[in-house]
């Protein structure tokens, strides 16, 4: 990881963006893991990779969020202009413009039946955006987009390791009818991480999508994953009824979660000393939602 300062972000301004010089910079309250985002002004941020490995990600939303803004019923973080290695910082990085609201994670009063609805309407939309230059599902997306049995030795190692501590069973019949089915049609546009820190809230309603650095074009049931790890049962069933996607996607979408949850739990991935994949295994379990 790279140490990125605002006064690294002022010079790279300062030297390739003139124009902007005069700006005031400052990092945001709540930095991701990918990416380091910083106040430039106030209609702007500035977007720089913390790692080589997140370099083709920001490049990617570069390249295809102008254009897939024009089909879209919400604002997500389009770039005004692209920067260059510099002052020390090895890799492109870009200016985009500010989106307001806060995280659906800490914005209060966040209507969530509202919230399930608008959301399976934004994912509709971008289903049926052109796919003109989006990448095919693969590395890049962390196979996002691709079939869930991507990651089926990785489910089986969790399954073995966390044997005396959920039902396997049952997880292995969820995950059977996931595998069990695929997509049937042309591949579409998926954001492919649709979690409550990438979707924005003013008013108590959904804003803005960001973070598309996980997206490109494949099988959308990957998007359906929140489903599980944020919306309650009824919730659950209003944001199906926006998505208007078939069961079989379903059963994908739950065999993604049902992935992530073991994975976490098992200690494969990363740490979760809250235990909400845990709760999210519990409801994948007890929900199937078709």
């Amino acid at each position: 990881m790279i140490d990125i300062s605002a006064e690294l972000v002022r010079t790279l301004i300062s030297s390739q963006f003139p124009e902007w010089g005069d700006l005031p910079v400052r990092a945001v309250d709540r930095q991701g893991w990918d990416n380091r985002t910083f106040r430039l002004g106030d209609r702007l941020t500035v977007r720089l990779p913390s790692a080589e490995g997140y370099v083709a990600a920001v490049t990617k939303e570069d390249r295809c969020l102008p254009e897939l803004a024009r089909h879209l019923p919400l604002p997500v973080p389009e770039p005004v202009a692209v920067g260059a290695p510099g002052a020390g910082y090895p890799f492109p990085w870009s200016v985009r413009r500010w989106l307001p609201g806060e995280t659906v994670e800490v914005a209060a009063g966040v209507d969530r039946t509202r919230l399930a609805r608008d959301l399976g309407d934004f994912l509709t939309r971008l289903r049926e955006a052109p796919v003109g230059r989006g990448p095919a599902a693969g590395r890049h997306s962390y196979f996002r987009g691709c079939h869930p049995s991507v990651y089926g030795d990785e489910v089986e190692a969790a399954l073995e390791r966390l044997a005396d501590s959920v039902d396997v069973a049952a997880c292995r019949t969820v995950w059977a009818e996931a595998l069990t089915t695929a997509w049937p049609s042309a591949p579409t546009w998926f954001h492919g991480d649709v979690s409550v820190g990438n979707l924005l809230a003013a008013d108590g309603a959904l804003c803005a999508v960001i973070d598309f650095g996980s997206s490109g074009v494949g099988d959308p049931a990957c998007d359906l994953v929140i489903a599980w790890n944020h919306f309650t049962g009824e919730e659950r069933k209003i944001f199906r009824e926006a998505v208007g996607l078939p069961d079989d996607a379903w059963r994908r979408a739950r065999g993604w979660a049902l992935w992530k949850a073991l994975v976490t739990v098992a200690g494969l991935s990363g740490p979760d000393p809250e235990g909400r994949q845990r709760r999210v295994l519990d409801r994948v379990l007890e929900d199937a939602v078709v």
